[in-house]
Formats: C-alpha cells, structure tokens, sequence
C-alpha cells in the first residue's frame, strides 16, 4: 500500500487585516504565488460575527495553501466599490491578481471549509505517495489506452477512495468514451468531501457545456443575426454557444466578453456565467484562459 506523505506546516501570517491602501500588495501581489480569500466585513455586522471565526479556522487549517485578508468596509470602501459589493458580508477570492470566485452572506462551517479548499487547490495539491500512479494513468488517457487509464484509476480509488485526481481520471476516461452520461453519473457519485474539488467542478463545467453543445445553433445564421443588429444580446449569447460547440473557444470568449462589454447585467450576468463555464472547464493555465480571465477584471475593475 503506497504511503501518503504528511500534510506541509503552515506559515505565520496567514490572516491579515487589510486596507484600500494595502490591498495591491497583500492581495493583488500576494495572490500572484498563494490564493488570498479577502472578507469584506463591518462591525455592525451580525452575520459577519458568524463568517469571521469560521473562515479564519478554515484558512488557519489549510496549512498555508490560502491567506486571508479582512477588510473594514466602513473605513475602507474603494474596493468594495470597485468590486460592486452590496451586502455583507461578501467575501471575494483571487489568485494570481484576479478575482477568481467568491460567496456572499454567512455559510455553514461545512460550505466554508469547501469553499476554502477549493480556493487552496488552485496553487495545486500537496504531493502524495499515489502521485506517480495518478500521472502514470494520466500518460494512458493521453495515448489513447482508455481502459488502462481506467483500471489505473480505479485501482488508485481503491487505495484512496476521495482522491479527487483519481476520480477525475475516472470521469475524464468516460468522457474519452463519449459516454457523457456515464461521466455524469459517475461525477455526481463522487464522495462529498470531494465534490468541490476544483478537478471535479471543471469537469462539471465542461459536461454541462458538451450538453449545451447538443442544442447549439447553426453559426452562420447567428452570426447574421448579431451583425444585422448588434444589441441582439441573445443572438450573441447563442453565437458563443454555437461558436464553442464547433470549437471555436476563443472565438466564444470574444463574443462573451463584447457581452458583457455591452451589458455586464443582462439576463442576471449571463456573459459573465458562461464565460466562467468555460474557463472552469479548461486549464487554468491555458491561453484563452488567461487572456480571457485578464480581458473581464480589466472590465470589471474599469
């Protein structure tokens, strides 16, 4: 039986209470290598009362992998305002300099506590003894041995039943099938200490986009309904669908972010919802998506 290796130490200051004037560096800099999951918060505030100390313990166990910073919005409201939030508390997560997810109004512990894993993943998980076997059935998948993959995985599973890079291998072998709805089974089976997990919520992104792909429609006759009139927001909206259903992702994105360009509000934020679709579906590390992720804060922050 493989071993796992012990959990990394976690170092001081980790929380931290922040300012406007602080911000660009303890949140925007620091977010460039570790995850800052910042609490915009009031005295006043009930609820936040309630937020504080569970997200302080939930960033405390994570061991490192995410800091907190806390800021006043009463002393501090340029942020804030920038980042249009209107009830707290609100709390906002970034990686990399860019907000990335967030929540608003006080969680359980336990939605907390996943809510910060999550966000602590993005930097990526701790090594464990199952890592080679996990790359080892990644490299199958690769070369096209699906079945190996998934015998790989699944004995990894048997070892680990909530390794989340194990199961997402699993459901990715399903997808490498065109088995959609076996993938989707087997993703919602997953355990829920798991569920979270940021490979298993792109993996949800990516079915719900292959299922949105079913029902796209014809590109061309979009296309000619948003160049005869370009405020036709849905004519665009279906045009990234059907533009990313022919695999024309950047070209997605593009149409998305004139969107919301033009109506960052319209149908409930709907621009902004699927463009998150697609790049909690892809790597984060892939082009379109950082140049997508950079396009829309640049928006947002303008």
């Amino acid at each position: 039986m493989l071993e796992l290796n012990a959990q990394p130490q976690a170092p001081v200051d980790l929380i931290k209470d922040g300012t406007d004037a602080s911000f660009p560096q303890d949140v925007i800099a620091a977010s460039q290598d570790v995850p800052v999951i910042v609490d915009f918060w009031a005295p006043w505030c009930g609820p936040c009362k309630t937020l504080g100390p569970a997200i302080e313990a939930a960033v405390t166990k994570a061991g490192g992998r995410v800091k907190l910073v806390k800021i006043d919005v009463d002393r501090n409201p340029g942020y804030a305002g920038q980042l249009r939030v209107q009830s707290i508390p609100t709390v906002y997560a970034f990686y990399q300099g860019r907000p990335v997810d967030g929540f608003q109004g006080a969680l359980p512990p336990s939605e907390i506590n996943a809510f910060v894993d999550k966000i602590a993943a993005l930097a990526g998980e701790p090594d464990n003894g199952l890592a080679d076997a996990i790359a080892a059935a990644d490299q199958m998948l690769t070369e096209g041995a699906v079945t190996d993959a998934a015998e790989t995985f699944a004995a990894i599973l048997q070892e680990d039943p909530a390794n989340a890079a194990a199961y997402a291998g699993l459901v990715r072998c399903y997808l490498a099938l065109d088995d959609i709805d076996q993938a989707e089974a087997a993703l919602n089976g997953a355990p829920a200490e798991i569920s979270t997990d940021p490979a298993l919520e792109a993996l949800h992104a990516q079915i719900i986009l292959l299922r949105e792909a079913a029902n796209a429609g014809p590109v061309g006759e979009l296309q000619a309904l948003v160049d005869a009139d370009p405020a036709n927001h849905q004519a665009r909206f279906d045009l990234a669908v059907a533009l990313h259903a022919n695999g024309q992702v950047e070209q997605a994105v593009n149409e998305l972010l004139d969107l919301f360009r033009r109506d960052r509000d319209w149908n409930d934020g709907a621009a902004k919802t699927q463009l998150f679709k697609i790049f909690d579906a892809r790597d984060a590390k892939d082009p379109i998506v950082l140049a997508g992720r950079r396009r829309l804060s640049s928006m947002i922050f303008a």
